[in-house]
């Protein structure tokens, strides 16, 4: 039980973080937690279902190449859990009325990753213990929701703008390119201290996030000091 609630408090922490950022006018809670649902199995199904595919179609079979690890973290991970993601809040979560404002991409692409996270960590945590459970609370989870985040940005962007085709695309391009980043170092562990690009790429992700949360917060279409 103690490790079930190590591997769901940073999930419910973060969540709770998002939820109070959105200062203006707050999502209906039925809505956020079917969006964390959704991502916690749907995402999950679909990501397991492209993993298949595209492990059969890029095969690793040299642990110590670079080129393969490469894709290994952008294709084969990161854009298929991205993509996952993706389709919950472009299908889902951006048709629906009360997605009445930028920052509603922000909150509901978050509650997708966090989602999607808590089902990894559960996954993760229950089967190596205590350690595994803290570092990822200070890594792979804050790095879901940056993800979450940097995607939301632009598809909250999206949902009011003509263009919604091109800045969806480029919310699912830059959460896989982090996402990516972050996996790409921790696989090329044969090279020493290559891991540090890891925490350098969350890092950049979290000062970003910070920047994306903060503009739609002050371009909130429910901002009456604007």
């Amino acid at each position: 039980m103690q490790l079930l609630l190590l591997a769901i408090a940073p999930i419910l922490a973060i969540s709770a973080y998002i939820y109070f950022q959105d200062k203006y006018e707050k999502e209906p809670f039925g809505l956020l937690i079917k969006s964390f649902l959704l991502g916690a199995f749907v995402s999950v199904i679909i990501v397991l279902t492209l993993y298949l595919i595209t492990g059969k179609l890029i095969p690793v079979t040299d642990k110590y190449s670079i080129w393969q690890q490469f894709i290994q973290a952008f294709i084969v991970i990161a854009l298929s859990e991205e993509f996952s993601k993706y389709v919950i809040v472009k299908y889902y979560a951006q048709p629906k009325k009360d997605f009445n404002e930028p920052y509603d991409g922000i909150m509901y692409a978050v509650m997708v990753s966090m989602g999607f996270a808590c089902t990894e960590n559960i996954m993760y945590v229950l089967g190596s213990g205590y350690e595994t459970a803290i570092l990822r609370a200070f890594t792979a989870v804050p790095a879901h929701a940056t993800f979450g985040v940097l995607m939301g940005y632009f598809m909250g962007k999206a949902k009011f703008s003509k263009n919604r085709f091109k800045l969806n695309m480029a919310g699912l391009f830059l959460a896989t390119l982090f996402h990516g980043s972050y996996d790409f170092f921790l696989f090329i562990n044969f090279i020493p201290g290559i891991y540090i690009g890891a925490f350098i790429s969350l890092i950049i992700g979290l000062v970003l996030s910070r920047k994306a949360i903060k503009r739609h917060q002050r371009d909130s279409n429910f901002n009456n000091t604007k």
